[in-house]
């Protein structure tokens, strides 16, 4: 029996739990995979076959789990600062002593020196004294996902201010651990991308759907309110909305209008496209079913329209929180967005304006290295979305 002759049979029964390796036998892209799997199963699964989109996802809910835990990840908080140890470098993490022994985990006691050549403090190792790097170490008090109070943190040593802090990447100009800023930072740069695209959501589909669901005069307005705010170069309205903003602006509303601010520009190519879809879609069978039923405008585009086309709004918005993080990295980079003491990768960068600084103390660059490795994951992620989405893509046998 071919296969037209069997399509719409049951799937052969299989033992339980062993309905994934029954699909996954089955040749990659074939008539019968595509006839047992669901629409969700086979973009799922076209999905993790993309390596560079698999790594991409797993790089990012890494980096969201760190933010989430980085009082406990990191050894001191992020405000808390070591006077004398300003600008230490990197710390090393040893396993060997001078004569070659094995060695738990450790790091040499600091001292600092005058560099007579350069007229600059150093720090250099002090071989003999040292002292261990310890798991589950009482430091600072903070409050664990805002519900637990505890003085745990993941790793540190004793004695900081005697041996000096470990600073794995490094410290700034007052002394504060580079490492918990950047987890800190992650909060707000990360979650800036997210509600941004929660705002473009809603107001692309909403005025793209009312545009092309409507027409008309409603569609003209539509229309030319996108096209006024395209034809405003990006990065000089966000500077020019972002210096609007009153400067004793506290840190929380700073936060939301940042947010609004990046969000200005990128509803505008989802409301087209979602225009030109349902330009497309507003005539078809099951439209004018729900019409005739007596069907809101606003339970067309939730129940009917929407869902038709999820899969292309679901890329478009991971596509576009890159660009919403590298505007509000910009803006604080600027000055003109978060400033100190808000903790964003903009901020942080604001130190690498010199090339001086640079020059001197090149790891205070390390939070631009996590925008770009964020940013590159979002692609990743964005375009294995959209290939994964395709209904006429074949399955990858790799």
């Amino acid at each position: 029996m071919d296969v037209d002759a069997r399509r719409g049979a049951a799937p052969p029964a299989v033992e339980a739990g062993a309905e994934l390796d029954f699909l996954e036998a089955l040749p990659p892209g074939s008539e019968r995979q595509r006839e047992y799997l669901s629409p969700v199963q086979l973009v799922w699964l076209r999905f993790t076959r993309n390596r560079m989109a698999v790594s991409g996802l797993v790089f990012l809910l890494l980096l969201y789990l760190c933010a989430a835990l980085a009082p406990f990840l990191a050894p001191y908080l992020p405000h808390t600062r070591f006077p004398d140890h300003l600008y230490l470098e990197p710390r090393k993490i040893h396993v060997r002593d001078e004569e070659g022994q094995w060695r738990r985990p450790f790091v040499y006691k600091v001292k600092q020196e005058v560099d007579l050549e350069n007229f600059q403090r150093i720090f250099v190792p002090d071989t003999s004294a040292r002292t261990p790097v310890r798991l589950w170490v009482k430091g600072d008090p903070y409050r664990l996902l805002g519900l637990i109070d505890t003085d745990r943190h993941l790793f540190g040593i004793a004695e900081p201010e005697a041996y000096g802090p470990l600073f794995l990447l490094g410290g700034d100009k007052f002394g504060r651990d580079l490492l918990a800023r950047i987890l800190f930072g992650a909060r707000i740069s990360l979650t800036v991308g997210l509600v941004g695209v929660i705002i473009v959501l809603v107001v692309g589909l909403l005025l793209g759907g009312l545009s092309g669901l409507l027409g008309g005069v409603v569609d003209n307005i539509v229309q030319r309110l996108i096209e006024f705010v395209r034809s405003i170069p990006t990065l000089p309205l966000w500077m020019g909305l972002a210096a609007a903003l009153p400067a004793d602006m506290r840190p929380i509303p700073l936060y939301f209008a940042i947010t609004i601010i990046v969000s200005f520009v990128g509803w505008t190519s989802l409301a087209r496209v979602v225009r030109g879809k349902f330009l497309s879609l507003r005539n078809e069978d099951f439209v004018l079913a729900a019409r005739a039923a007596s069907a809101s405008e606003f339970y067309l585009i939730r129940a009917h329209l929407v869902p038709s086309f999820m899969s292309y709004v679901l890329v478009h918005l991971t596509l576009a929180v890159p660009g919403m993080i590298l505007g509000e990295t910009a803006l604080s980079f600027l000055g003109l967005g978060l400033r100190s003491p808000t903790i964003s990768w903009g901020v942080l960068l604001v130190d690498a304006q010199q090339l001086v600084e640079i020059a001197v103390h090149p790891w205070i660059l390390l939070p631009a290295i996590f925008v770009v490795l964020t940013v590159l994951a979002f692609n990743f992620v964005g375009d294995g979305l959209r290939d994964a989405a395709d209904p006429y893509a074949e399955m990858d046998a790799s």
